[in-house]
């Protein structure tokens, strides 16, 4: 199963998410979408799991939970924002998710691919809205098969 990983969209959506995103079996959304409508978008490519950030409006927050846990590929996935960590680490969002073996988030716009523990994968998208902190805009894409350890890697649109 191969995942398309996008956070911090911030209503904007890059024609290059689409090309990124064309052959993926589903999307996790880390949260500060900006407008649901961009999560419709989304859909046309592959099943969305989102979930709300800290800036996103009542709309989204009626319709998206601030954490998902789900099953995907046998892997037990988590996706929050992680704004409610303050300044989100691997290691902090692996300490309140234990038994989560992916680990998505957002929040701080800062691409990151981490192994904790030896066994979870965590992986932050970066920002695939508007470029922040000096890094170029960012999503992830992620191979899932049972019984090896998830691939991941980060993509620069």
């Amino acid at each position: 199963m191969r995942l398309g990983v996008i956070s911090d969209t911030h209503g904007k959506l890059r024609p290059e998410v689409f090309e990124v995103f064309q052959e993926v079996d589903h999307i996790l959304h880390g949260g500060d979408i900006g407008s649901f409508d961009l999560l419709t978008e989304l859909e046309v490519l592959a099943p969305v799991t989102a979930v709300f950030g800290n800036t996103d409006g009542f709309d989204v927050r009626a319709k998206c939970p601030q954490v998902v846990e789900c099953e995907l590929d046998g892997f037990i996935v988590v996706v929050t924002h992680g704004d409610q960590f303050g300044s989100p680490t691997p290691s902090a969002v692996h300490a309140a998710f234990p038994h989560g073996e992916i680990i998505v988030y957002g929040h701080t716009h800062k691409p990151l691919v981490e192994l904790v523990d030896k066994t979870v994968t965590v992986m932050n998208p970066g920002s695939a809205g508007v470029a922040r902190f000096g890094t170029p805009p960012t999503v992830g894409i992620m191979e899932l098969e049972a019984g090896i350890p998830p691939r991941a890697r980060i993509v620069e649109l």
